[in-house]
């Protein structure tokens, strides 16, 4: 099997997070958890609809510091519990992002791919809204959040 990168166009976080498997999958997938943690510093999150499965959809809104609400719809294309979650963002830009979750021991490592649709998309979010920092530190923020669980 081989993989392919196209850096005009992701975006790629991995961490170890210091929490078991099945908790990290459950402040995932769960709206009253994922909504404590979602977005970048600033941000806070409102779950509108989440439904994490095939065809799921999960609407949301990130209420930005500035005052700003930016409405998100995702639609779930593969779920795979507690090892992965794919889902395509279908509000502009468009990307899918895909979470894997790996065992390692007590912890979990956890890897985050947003692939946009194109290199204007990607521009756009990475340049116009900060998406690197911003995936950066909602990754910090679920850590933050499992350890004050």
């Amino acid at each position: 099997m081989t993989a392919k990168t196209n850096t005009d166009n992701e975006l790629i976080i991995t961490r170890l997070l210091n929490a078991p498997i099945d908790l990290v999958w459950e402040v995932w997938t769960d709206p009253k958890h994922i909504a404590n943690w979602w977005g970048p510093t600033g941000f806070t999150t409102s779950i509108q609809h989440m439904e994490v499965k095939e065809g799921g959809e999960w609407d949301l809104i990130m209420h930005g510091p500035d005052g700003v609400d930016y409405k998100n719809k995702n639609v779930f294309s593969k779920v795979i519990k507690p090892e992965l979650i794919v889902f395509n963002h279908v509000t502009p830009p468009l990307f899918t992002t895909t979470i894997t979750f790996k065992k390692q021991g007590d912890h979990t490592e956890l890897t985050m791919q947003m692939v946009f649709d194109s290199v204007a998309d990607y521009s756009f979010a990475v340049n116009k809204h900060g998406a690197k920092a911003g995936q950066q530190q909602t990754i910090a923020k679920l850590q933050d959040y499992l350890e004050n669980l």
